[in-house]
């Protein structure tokens, strides 16, 4: 399937503060000051929630429309200017590579509107993501930005200089499509490095990570919120060096979506943690075929999850991101 290169920085002319020009909250409040001010005051209500709004916090998920109720600002009912500061608003809470990501994302559901059409009673597309924040942008206080819809669901929680990108969940349909002739795999990353990673085990770390059930979706996805699971598989104090390397790399796929001082915080936890880091499989370990993994820290949890819904599994995925200790951003307080 062909499809026009949609939504990238690029194409769009967003001019994105470089690292080195501001602090986190600092670029991503100018950057939503900006968005909001394109607004009309009906607008802006309708994008703004209070911080203490618990019901708008929680109200993400991996659903189409309106399968599951959006509120805040859809892009489709955005003209150019507002659209363009919207995207812009995210990808200054985002690393360069993150918004790249998650556009190629939003590019595969356009891929699967144009492949399918809009299904009676679903609404797939480019147009159908959402825009909210919960909270008022701000350098002081703590706020939100969410950006979301079908397969994509980011809640980014900023409290001054730091970030935090948990819950969130990202997925693909098609997980393999053409854009500009080229070949496009919005979670290839994570599904090349994790089988890389499994064919390193040894007979001893196969046997433990190696998991006798099978998973047909995410343990922790949407509506799990506060849930724990029993950590399963082998524990990174059993790898090599190559393989702890290869655990990390996988990892930075998930939290290298966040802006990369917030990444490098968090990695730098990942890494403290990494031999208290549990690594499990379920389904075939041969490159290509659809598994389920997951990774489990103290503050970490990861899952990929391909779905058999019919078709082909490999080319539909699900996967989240958590922090058990910090989902929200829960540790900034006010909650």
């Amino acid at each position: 399937m062909r499809l026009p290169r949609f939504l990238t920085a690029a194409a769009l002319g967003l001019a994105i503060l470089p690292l080195s020009a501001a602090d986190l909250a600092t670029r991503a409040t100018a950057a939503a000051g900006n968005f909001l001010a394109t607004l009309s005051d009906a607008q802006r209500s309708s994008v703004v929630f209070a911080y203490s709004d618990n019901a708008q916090r929680v109200r993400w998920s991996n659903l189409p429309g309106p399968m599951v109720k959006r509120l805040g600002l859809k892009l489709g009912a955005l003209n150019e200017p507002q659209r363009k500061a919207a995207l812009a608003a995210l990808a200054a809470t985002l690393s360069d590579a993150g918004y790249r990501k998650v556009m190629d994302i939003v590019d595969a559901e356009e891929a699967l509107k144009t492949g399918s059409g809009n299904p009676p009673g679903l609404e797939f597309g480019k147009d159908e993501f959402y825009l909210s924040f919960v909270g008022k942008p701000s350098t002081n206080s703590p706020w939100m930005l969410q950006f979301g819809g079908h397969h994509l669901a980011l809640n980014v929680t900023i409290s001054g200089t730091s970030g935090v990108l948990t819950p969130s969940l990202t997925a693909a349909q098609p997980a393999t499509f053409t854009r500009e002739g080229k070949t496009v795999r919005p979670l290839g990353k994570e599904n090349d490095i994790a089988f890389q990673l499994v064919a390193t085990l040894d007979p001893a770390q196969s046997g433990a990570a190696i998991l006798g059930s099978s998973f047909r979706d995410l343990v922790l996805g949407p509506g799990q919120d506060g849930r724990t699971i029993a950590p399963e598989g082998v524990k990174a104090s059993t790898f090599t060096a190559a393989q702890k390397a290869l655990l990390l790399e996988l990892v930075a796929e998930w939290v290298g979506i966040a802006s990369d001082d917030a990444a490098k915080v968090k990695m730098d936890e990942v890494r403290s943690n990494l031999d208290a880091t549990w690594f499990a499989w379920s389904g075939p370990t041969t490159p290509g075929s659809a598994a389920y993994f997951r990774i489990q820290g103290p503050t970490l949890v990861i899952e990929y999850a391909p779905q058999n819904l019919g078709g082909t599994p490999q080319n539909h995925i699900h996967t989240i991101y958590r922090d058990p200790t910090n989902d929200y951003g829960r540790k900034f307080g006010g909650l």
